[in-house]
């Protein structure tokens, strides 16, 4: 059954309307419905073109944490083969919100890294809904240092609301390994790639996708902390994230006219989860022509690329 948002509630009555009238033909209670039903079909599909030609900022941050959004273990299974999880961190234990492991993307050796929100109420928990604590981090670095050593390219795919927030994860020094993750993107000699496939949220995005190559999905976001985080800060009225959003440029196209990112992957009509497949093939074909641009460079070339690539950003001069 499809969810649909408060502000789609347009496109949800007329949906509703044409699953009532195909249960009456199906009960052979209606004659010549079939009419009825296509000039709805087509009222509803003009509905849904208006509505997402002009989204604004917050809604863009509701389509970005949409529960049927195609979250790193669909992007996995349609993007990679041969993909082999790796667990812990080597120095206090497994963190369920960051995986990563070695695959094979398109014939080609990678390190595939990205944070899993889940997908049902067991998932979302075991996943704690993509907020890695310090092992997560921990772990990712391990992950990059191994593709470091065996010459594999990283590719990250970034879905956080942000870094795990509770009391533990202080304890266990979570900016230290959020900043040692973020010195392991900039480390490697490898090319990297990152894409925003949902929520790029504060430095639980930033550990990851400090990237050769970033990439946002169309309605995907990325800021420095949530609207309602940001709207409770400066108006201590977390009612006032849509003013927040507006405000902050978390949008794709708002970061690609900065320079923050390097690019924006299309996606469907009325967003990713209505066409999960075409979206991932899509970040594939996006992916494969980014890795592409770095190859016949040299180690010490791929590092400065990224390097330079963030020293410039805010730059006029």
């Amino acid at each position: 059954m499809k969810s649909y948002l408060d502000f789609e509630k347009p496109v949800a009555e007329l949906q509703a309307k044409i699953l009532e009238l195909r249960a009456l033909g199906e009960n052979g209670d209606a004659v010549g419905i079939d009419e009825e039903v296509n000039r709805l079909e087509a009222k509803s599909l003009q509905a849904l073109k208006e509505l997402y030609a002009g989204l604004t900022p917050w809604q863009k941050a509701l389509v970005a944490r949409h529960p049927n959004r195609p979250h790193f273990q669909d992007f996995a299974a349609g993007l990679v083969e041969d993909f082999t999880p790796l667990a812990g961190d080597r120095k206090f234990s497994e963190d369920e919100a960051i995986m990563g492991g070695p695959a094979r993307f398109r014939g080609q050796p990678i390190m595939l890294i990205g944070q899993e929100k889940g997908a049902d109420t067991a998932s979302r928990l075991k996943h704690n809904f993509g907020m890695a604590r310090p092992e997560g981090y921990r772990k990712a670095v391990r992950l990059m240092e191994l593709a470091d050593r065996f010459n594999l390219p990283v590719v990250a795919l970034v879905d956080t609301a942000g870094a795990f927030p509770g009391i533990e994860a202080e304890e266990r020094g979570q900016a230290e390994a959020i900043a040692r993750s973020t010195e392991a993107c900039l480390n490697l000699t490898t090319p990297n790639v990152a894409v925003v496939i949902g929520e790029g949220g504060s430095g639980g995005a930033i550990a990851i996708a400090t990237a050769n190559v970033v990439l946002m999905l169309e309605h995907a976001i990325y800021s420095v902390i949530s609207p309602e985080g940001a709207a409770s800060i400066l108006w201590r009225d977390a009612a006032k994230a849509q003013d927040a959003a507006t405000n902050m440029k978390i949008t794709s196209a708002d970061l690609m006219r900065l320079g923050v990112i390097d690019g924006v992957i299309p996606e469907p009509l009325g967003g990713a989860h209505r066409d999960p497949d075409t979206v991932i093939a899509a970040t594939g074909d996006a992916i494969a022509n980014a890795l592409g641009r770095f190859a016949g460079l040299s180690p010490r070339e791929v590092r400065e690329d990224r390097r330079a690539k963030f020293l410039a950003i805010g730059r006029t001069l």
